[in-house]
C-alpha cells in the first residue's frame, strides 16, 4: 500500500528517494511522485505508472536536491490520476493555478474530518487541485505556517481526525523535513554523519542499503529532520491536553538490512507486532475504498450481484470464523441466505448446489490446499459465480476466482493469524454492503453512516489496543490453567470461537467456544472454580438473555472473565472481571472484540513461555490437504 520516503542530506537524494519506492513496491499502488527543495522552489514528478518512469521522468526533468520526499499511492479518496497523486502542494490561499507551492506534503492514513477542514479552507481562499484528503493537510499547515515548520505540523495534527504518517517541507527552509505519525508507521533512519543526513519512511525495508540505524516513531511523534541534527517531541505526558510538545527519546535500533519488512521493531514477537499493526492494516485495507460499489470487487460484479440469491463461504480455520461473523452481516443487513462451509468438510460431502450462488472463499495466502480444492468441487456442481477474499493478490486463488477483494494486512509472519483475521471482515463487511446496495436494502443514508464507521474503525482499534496492560494482568491467572471455557452470542459467537481457538494455537491451553444459550445443554457441567470462562458481551439485543448466561455461570462457582461495553451495566464483583470495551461499535463490534482475545492469547502464551510466532505442529500457509 501506500509508502513513505523522505530525506535531507548534502547530497542528491533524488536515487535514494526512488530507490525506496522500488522496495515498496509490493505493496501495491496506482500512483508514485517524488518533490525536492531545488534552487529556491518545490518541484517535483509525478506518474500513474511504475516507479521506473517516475525514475526516468525524474531524471528528464532534472529533479536533483538535498531535500526531498517520495511516495507510492493506492487510491482512496479521488481516482488514480495525476492530479490526486502525492507529494500534495500548497501555494496558499487565493493563488492562481499553477502558482508555485510553498508546503510539500505526502501522507499514509485516512483523514476522517477531512470534509469539514476542507470547508474551513476554501472559506479562507484555498484552492483544491485534487480530491484527496492529504491535499487537506497541506494546507492546513501552510495555514498556520508562520516561519516554523514543526510548530505549524504541532498545530496542524492536533486539528486532524483519523490515522496518519506524514512528510513536509517547506519551500522558505531549505533541508528541513517533518515527520508525524498517528494509527500509521513512520521509522526515522540515522544515516552518513559526514553528510549530516537523515530519513523517513513508512517502512524500514525502504532504507535497506542505505542504512541500517532505525529510530521506530511512537504514536503522536513529530520528528524535525536538519543536517546533521534532528529533533523528536511528542505531547507533554504531564500535560497532554495543553497542546504543549517536549522533546522525548527513542530508541535507535540496528535494523538488518535484508529483513526489511519482517523487522520486529520494539516487540517481543511478531505476533505483537502484528496485532498492533491492525489499525494500519484495517486503514490500508480500506485505502481505495471511496464509496459502496461492486466494482470493488472486479469488473462485472454488479451483474453477478444482481444474479446471485445466496451466498456459500468456503474457508478453514481463522477464515472460517471470519465467515461465521460475515453470515450475520449478509442475512440481517444485506437479506440474503448465506451457507458457511469447512472447506475440507463441503467437498466430501453431497451438497446441493444452486447456479445461482456466490460461493465466496476465505484465505489468508491463497495457496490453502482444502479451500482451494472446495473451490474446484463447487465450480464443478455449476457454480461458477466466484469470489475470494485475499491477502496476497498474486496467489493461486486470486487466478482461480472471477472477482476478488484484497486485504491490505501485509506480510503476517506469526502462524496465528491476527491482521489477516481483522481485515478479512472489514472485506466481508464491504461485500455485504455491496450486496445490499445491489439488493435494494441500503439507503444512500445508511451508506454513509457505515462509510464513517469503517474509517473510523483504526483509530477505535487503536483505543482497543491501549487495554493492553489490564490484559497482561489477567492473562496471569489463565498462566496455571490447563482449561478455558468461551461464550458468545449472535455475531460474537464466531468471535469466542475464535478467541478459544488463538489460545489453544499458541498457549497449548485446551479451550473451547459455546454460544452462551448453550451452556444449558451440557457445557455448563464443565464449569468449576478451576475453569475460567471468557465471555464477550456487546450492548446489543441478545445483552439481557447473555447476563442470565452469566449467572448461571457464578451459580456454579465459575470464575468470569468478561469484556464488555460500557454501557452493559455489568460491574466486577467477587468472581466477576470486567474489562470495559472504549466504545460500542455496533454491526462492526465483532471486529473490536475479537482484538482483546488476540492479547489475552499472546500474553498467555508468553507466560506459558511458548514459541508464540512458530507454535507446535502448525504452519503458517496450509498447501496440504
Amino acid at each position: 500500500m501506500c509508502g513513505i520516503v523522505g530525506a535531507v542530506s548534502q547530497r542528491n537524494i533524488v536515487p535514494i528517494l526512488i530507490e525506496g519506492l522500488k522496495r515498496l513496491e509490493y505493496r501495491g499502488y496506482d500512483s508514485c511522485g517524488v518533490a525536492v527543495h531545488q534552487e529556491g522552489a518545490l518541484r517535483r514528478a509525478r506518474s500513474t505508472s511504475r516507479v521506473a518512469e517516475l525514475q526516468a521522468q525524474a531524471a528528464v526533468d532534472g529533479v536533483s536536491s538535498g531535500t526531498g520526499i517520495a511516495h507510492t499511492r493506492w487510491a482512496t479518496h479521488g481516482a488514480p490520476a495525476v492530479h490526486n497523486a502525492h507529494p500534495h502542494f500548497s501555494p496558499g490561499p487565493r493563488a492562481v493555478d499553477g502558482a508555485p507551492g510553498r508546503i510539500a506534503l505526502v501522507h499514509n492514513g485516512i483523514i476522517e474530518n477531512h470534509d469539514e477542514l476542507r470547508a474551513e479552507l476554501q472559506a479562507r481562499g484555498y484552492v483544491f487541485a485534487s480530491q484527496t484528503d492529504t491535499e487537506v493537510i497541506a494546507h492546513l499547515v501552510d495555514h498556520l505556517y508562520a516561519g516554523d515548520l514543526v510548530e505549524a505540523v504541532q498545530q496542524a495534527i492536533g486539528r486532524l481526525q483519523g490515522a496518519y504518517a506524514i512528510a513536509v517541507f517547506c519551500r522558505d527552509e531549505p533541508h528541513r523535513v517533518v515527520g508525524a505519525r498517528e494509527g500509521s508507521p513512520l521509522v526515522l533512519g540515522v544515516g552518513e554523519a559526514a553528510q549530516g543526513e537523515f530519513f523517513l519512511a513508512s517502512d524500514a525495508m525502504a532504507l535497506a542499503g542505505v542504512t541500517d540505524q532505525i529510530v521506530y516513531l511512537e504514536e503522536g511523534d513529530v520528528v524535525d529532520l536538519q543536517l546533521g541534527r534532528m529533533r523528536i517531541s511528542a505531547l507533554s505526558a504531564s500535560s497532554p491536553d495543553s497542546g504543549r510538545f517536549e522533546t522525548v527519546h527513542r530508541t535507535l535500533r540496528t535494523v538488518q538490512a535484508h529483513s526489511g519488512a519482517a523487522e520486529l521493531g520494539p516487540y517481543r514477537h511478531y505476533m505483537q507486532k502484528e496485532i498492533f499493526e491492525q489499525p494500519v492494516a484495517i486503514a490500508n485495507t480500506l485505502d481505495a475504498v471511496q464509496d459502496i460499489r461492486p466494482e470493488l470487487f472486479g469488473d462485472g460484479a454488479y451483474r453477478v450481484f444482481k444474479e446471485v440469491n445466496s451466498v456459500l463461504i468456503l474457508a478453514c480455520g481463522t477464515s472460517y470464523y471470519a465467515g461465521s461473523v460475515a453470515k450475520y452481516w449478509l442475512e440481517s443487513v444485506a437479506r440474503i441466505p448465506c451457507q458457511v462451509e469447512i472447506a475440507s468438510e463441503y467437498r466430501y460431502r453431497d451438497s446441493v448446489p444452486n447456479p445461482r450462488t456466490l460461493v465466496v472463499t476465505i484465505t489468508q495466502s491463497g495457496e490453502t490446499a482444502d479451500t482451494l480444492a472446495a473451490l474446484k468441487h463447487a465450480r464443478s456442481q455449476g457454480m461458477l459465480h466466484t469470489l475470494t477474499v485475499c491477502n496476497v493478490a498474486t496467489s493461486a486463488m486470486v487466478r482461480e476466482c472471477s472477482m476478488a477483494f484484497i486485504t491490505r494486512a501485509g506480510a503476517e509472519i506469526g502462524v496465528a493469524s491476527t491482521k489477516a483475521f481483522t481485515t478479512q471482515l472489514v472485506g466481508l463487511f464491504l461485500l455485504t454492503l455491496s450486496l445490499a446496495q445491489v439488493r435494494g436494502q441500503l439507503s444512500d443514508e445508511q451508506e454513509q453512516q457505515h462509510l464513517k464507521e469503517l474509517r473510523h474503525l483504526p483509530v477505535a482499534v487503536q483505543a482497543v489496543l491501549a487495554l493492553e496492560p489490564q490484559i497482561v494482568a489477567w492473562s496471569q491467572a489463565f498462566t496455571p490453567k490447563q482449561h478455558v471455557l468461551f461464550l458468545g452470542r449472535g455475531s460474537h459467537y464466531p468471535v469466542a470461537l475464535e478467541g478459544a481457538l488463538k489460545l489453544k494455537e499458541i498457549s497449548y491451553i485446551h479451550a473451547e467456544a459455546y454460544p452462551a444459550g448453550e451452556l444449558k445443554h451440557g457445557p455448563l457441567a464443565l464449569v468449576d472454580a478451576d475453569m475460567p470462562v471468557v465471555t464477550v458481551a456487546p450492548n446489543d439485543q441478545l445483552l439481557e438473555k447473555l447476563k442470565s448466561n452469566l449467572q448461571e455461570v457464578r451459580a456454579r462457582g465459575g470464575e468470569l472473565y468478561v469484556f464488555a461495553d460500557g454501557d452493559t451495566q455489568i460491574a466486577s464483583s467477587e468472581g466477576v472481571h470486567v474489562i470495559r470495551m472504549p466504545e460500542h461499535y455496533g454491526v462492526l463490534s465483532p471486529i473490536l472484540h475479537t482484538v482483546p482475545l488476540q492479547l489475552l492469547a499472546y500474553h498467555t502464551a508468553c507466560a506459558r513461555g511458548t514459541d508464540v510466532d512458530k507454535p507446535r505442529n502448525l504452519a503458517k500457509s496450509v498447501t496440504v490437504e
